[in-house]
């Protein structure tokens, strides 16, 4: 059973992980190596089961790899997920268990920080391997990959007025925004900045209150803010909001935001067609943070990554005329863009199996 889940998504690797001493239970899951190491961030989430857990990490893994593929990276798709509750079940030990299961991987895999985790986070899990992106800035890493993926998303967000209304000028239209942490917050004060009118709600209700009090945001309810009446949805939370029961109830005219899997099935990506509500693909939108974590590979540069996510504007304006040319969905066009360079590259290069040259030049573990 677990191999069929496996094979039917393609993935080439999946680890189970567990000490029982510290409590955790982890799963990492690679899913294609044939650009490069497979990367992807480590969410800590307390699913109701491990079936769910699983699940999670294979979508979001193979998501990873079309990302990579997208943003034209040298790099594959994987992802780590911890079965636990963030606020109240994270330790060092807990982490530096998982750093030594990444370790042991060889740098296949290369985690980074998502859902639940934070840079702190990351520092004892570097503490065990290199094999770690997003790391705090005193040890020559990239830091909160998040007003990086906002900034991206913020690009895709124009490609899409630009597409859909003829204009990129974000002051101009309305936006809601649904979750509101770190790369939520982010985007919304991106969004204000250019006197845009957002929305914002999340399960958080203080970082509601912040976004109300610093930004001059309107709140709205967790469940109203699939009724307003915005030209932009931008979800930046979890994944499958954009569904069969909230999308009778969209006005928007455009679906575009940072939250990964924002289809709950790709049906409903059929359905956004029908109802003449652009879709911005997911994957090429919130490529931003992986852009900017995936320089340290080569040694950080802040001013190279920045340059590097205005690539995301083309990205998504080449998905949208893909999408034309051939009659197709927007999630479809994206699709097809990636899986044409991934087999391009792979009738040159195998799988990969791990380096023994350094990674993360100039980077200091000390």
């Amino acid at each position: 059973m677990v191999f069929e889940t496996i094979g039917s998504l393609g993935h080439e690797q999946v680890v189970f992980c567990q000490n029982k001493d510290v409590g955790l239970k982890a799963i990492i899951a690679v899913h294609n190596t044939t650009l490069g190491p497979a990367l992807g961030g480590l969410r800590m989430w307390p699913y109701k089961n491990e079936q769910e857990a699983l699940n999670d990490v294979l979508r979001l893994s193979r998501g990873m790899t079309f990302k990579a593929a997208v943003a034209g990276l040298n790099l594959g798709g994987g992802k780590g997920v911890i079965i636990g509750d963030p606020s109240r079940d994270k330790s060092e030990g807990l982490f530096r268990a998982f750093g030594r299961f990444v370790n042991s991987l060889g740098g296949r895999y290369i985690t980074a920080e998502d859902v639940g985790i934070d840079v702190n986070d990351m520092e004892y899990v570097f503490k065990e391997t290199e094999y770690v992106s997003g790391v705090h800035q005193v040890h020559g890493g990239s830091g909160d990959p998040s007003p990086f993926t906002a900034a991206g998303s913020l690009q895709g967000i124009m490609a899409s007025l630009n597409v859909r209304f003829g204009s990129e000028d974000i002051g101009k239209f309305s936006y809601a925004v649904q979750g509101v942490g770190h790369v939520g917050y982010e985007l919304a004060k991106l969004l204000r900045a250019e006197k845009a009118k957002v929305f914002v709600t999340d399960i958080n209700r203080a970082a509601v209150q912040r976004c109300v009090e610093e930004l001059g945001c309107e709140a709205v309810s967790l469940d109203e803010i699939y009724d307003v009446d915005a030209d932009v949805y931008s979800p930046c939370a979890l994944g499958g909001t954009v569904n069969e029961k909230t999308m009778p109830r969209f006005k928007f005219k455009i679906v575009c935001g940072a939250a990964n899997n924002q289809l709950a099935t790709d049906e409903c990506g059929d359905e956004l067609e029908r109802r003449g509500i652009l879709y911005a693909p997911d994957y090429a939108v919130n490529a931003g943070g992986l852009m900017n974590v995936s320089i340290e590979l080569d040694g950080y540069d802040r001013e190279r990554a920045m340059r590097m996510l205005r690539s995301i504007y083309y990205n998504v304006g080449t998905i949208f005329k893909i999408a034309k040319r051939d009659g197709i969905t927007t999630w479809r066009a994206a699709d097809r863009m990636a899986e044409e360079r991934i087999n391009t590259i792979g009738k040159v290069k195998l799988p990969y199996m791990g380096s023994a040259r350094p990674m993360f030049k100039g980077r200091s573990r000390a």
